[in-house]
């Protein structure tokens, strides 16, 4: 059994490498940032740039791969990954680094499109779920360890850079060694926003906006935290709690939504996250332990609603169209996170570091109505006739090819 797992294990420490890269350098640059003195406008689109970069890739990476081939190609992508982050150290520059974040978002959309169609090409319908579910662990894991690096360093220092450019350095041996034969070709990614919402508006709407609100807290969490002056390692506690108190509610909510119409679970969860967010607004907590206690919370609520958005897409397309809707929200919700973090950031700069929630706030709120009034237009898809939910990885390491990697997609394959 081990040797049935051996080449996908090998493909999972790179992954584990490159995403620890990931959430290191994602969380450095804000904090490093903060001590420059950078503009929130100019943070704000650095996660704007990042999320741009990453949609660009998800569209032009798949040529980049099928002209070199997969093994050089993730050379290529990880290289430069690395190159980024170093230059990000010797350079320190809030409008460089606006370019570099761009450049950084496209590798690493065709790094993770390379791994999740290696992983794919491995799977079989009998292991598909076991391989999905290995790929999501070490998503969470890797990306709250490589966050949890910045704890135990020196914001201030070079140091942290050079530890980013090995991760990501790391992340190359495993398939650079490999010896397992090369994947199929990448498939181009189209995006059809007509036919996402004629297959169901409420999913189509409701990932834009949690692309906006996740994409607002992923990218100016810590500088709100910086700004309400707790220390660095609770900044690196809290962000990777948000993550994790989210995948550790996705399955009770999906659970429920399996047993109802998952819009009302839909709006439920929107609500909630609107409700802490607005707490947090207006308490404006300063204690370290509250303030992790209360995004924990927020995250609990919010990480869990792309998921369900996603599984109630799905049971509204019919089984060979689950690739196309899976991966046409995804890039929906990568859109959202282009305009989050400028919300955010205007938000912030003209209220308080709290601005950051009365974002996600207006997004969360803005879901829910939407979600109400859908539910009074269109009875819910039969118990019967729905999909499983299933739950998704982390939004930083997903791209449309990771849906093919999905245990849902045996039903095309099988039929």
């Amino acid at each position: 059994m081990f040797a049935t797992y051996r080449p996908i294990l090998s493909l999972l420490r790179g992954t584990a490498f490159l995403l620890a890269a990931s959430g290191l350098h994602g969380l450095l640059l804000p904090l490093r940032g903060q001590i420059e003195g950078f503009s929130t406008a100019s943070l704000g689109l650095m996660g704007t740039a990042w999320a741009g970069g990453f949609v660009a890739g998800c569209f032009f990476a798949p040529r980049l791969v099928r002209r070199a081939g997969h093994v050089r190609a993730f050379g290529a992508f990880a290289a430069s990954g690395a190159i980024i982050a170093l230059l990000t150290g010797l350079i320190v520059d809030q409008y460089f680094w606006i370019l570099l974040r761009a450049f950084t978002g496209f590798t690493m959309a065709g790094a993770f499109m390379v791994i999740e169609s290696w992983l794919n090409e491995k799977a079989t319908n009998e292991n598909r779920g076991t391989v999905f579910g290995l790929y999501m662990m070490v998503t969470y894991a890797s990306i709250m360890g490589g966050q949890m690096i910045v704890a135990g360093g020196d914001v201030r220092s070079a140091s942290l850079f050079m530890i980013t450019g090995i991760l990501f350095c790391l992340s190359l041996i495993p398939t650079a060694v490999s010896t397992q034969s090369t994947p199929r070709p990448l498939q181009d990614v189209k995006l059809d926003v007509k036919g996402l919402y004629a297959n169901s508006p409420v999913s189509a709407v409701a990932c834009l906006l949690i692309g906006i609100a996740n994409g607002a807290w992923g990218t100016l969490g810590a500088v709100y935290g910086a700004r309400i002056g707790i220390s660095t390692a609770e900044i690196a506690l809290m962000m990777s709690l948000v993550v994790v108190a989210g995948a550790a509610m996705q399955l009770p909510a999906g659970r429920l939504s399996d047993t109802t119409d998952r819009r009302f679970v839909l709006a439920g969860a929107a609500f909630g996250a609107a409700l802490v967010a607005v707490l947090i607004f207006l308490v404006a907590p300063r204690s370290g332990v509250f303030v992790i206690v209360l995004t924990a919370a927020y995250g609990a609520f919010a990480y869990t609603l792309y998921s369900i958005a996603v599984a109630h897409a799905n049971d509204h397309a019919r089984a060979e169209d689950f690739v196309k809707v899976s991966g046409g929200l995804l890039l929906l919700y990568g859109f959202g996170t282009m305009i989050g973090p400028l919300l955010a950031a205007a938000l912030m700069g003209s209220v308080r570091p709290e601005g950051l929630f009365l974002a996600t706030a207006l997004a969360h709120l803005s879901l829910t109505g939407y979600t109400l009034l859908r539910i009074r237009a269109r009875a819910p898809v039969p118990i019967e006739n729905r999909d499983a939910f299933k739950t998704q990885p982390a939004d930083r390491a997903l791209t449309p090819e990771a849906t093919r990697l999905d245990p849902r997609r045996k039903v095309e394959t099988d039929g």
